[in-house]
């Protein structure tokens, strides 16, 4: 069982991480609250798998659902409109949010610290690499 400041710990670095990378989506369908809940959300789902004291309980199990539910969440951020696909950034952002709150839930601290950097400098970056290096070349 970890101890109650731990438990608070974690919950406010889940929040402080999902309104971070909300913030760079404030403009967008999921935003500030959305991420931010999520985060703290898995984060929660996590702590209570790891959390039960039992000895027969798997926490890999709710960690597996998490992923399997978040999917869902995702694939019902994604539209289409006029035959092209929408929303996929957004369903992108939930997941590896997402996967941030299981990281913190479970206290890996460096993983956190360097999802959550990689996931802020995609988001914030302007315009895909791809396509500038596509356009820079005349392709």
């Amino acid at each position: 069982m970890l101890p109650d400041t731990e438990v608070v710990l974690r919950f406010i670095a889940s929040a402080l991480v999902g309104l971070a990378i909300g913030l760079a989506r404030r403009h967008k369908p999921a935003g500030v609250r959305t991420l931010a809940l999520l985060c703290l959300g898995c984060t929660i789902f996590t702590i209570i798998s790891i959390n039960t004291g039992l000895s027969n309980v798997d926490p890999t199990r709710v960690i597996a659902q998490i992923v399997t539910g978040i999917g869902f969440l995702g694939l019902g951020t994604i539209w289409r409109y006029g035959g092209k696909p929408t929303g996929l950034t957004t369903a992108a952002t939930v997941w590896t949010t997402a996967a941030i709150g299981v990281l913190v839930g479970l206290g890996m601290w460096v993983e956190v610290v360097t999802g959550s950097i990689l996931i802020l400098a995609i988001l914030y970056s302007k315009e895909p690499l791809i396509e500038a290096h596509i356009e820079d070349r005349g392709i």
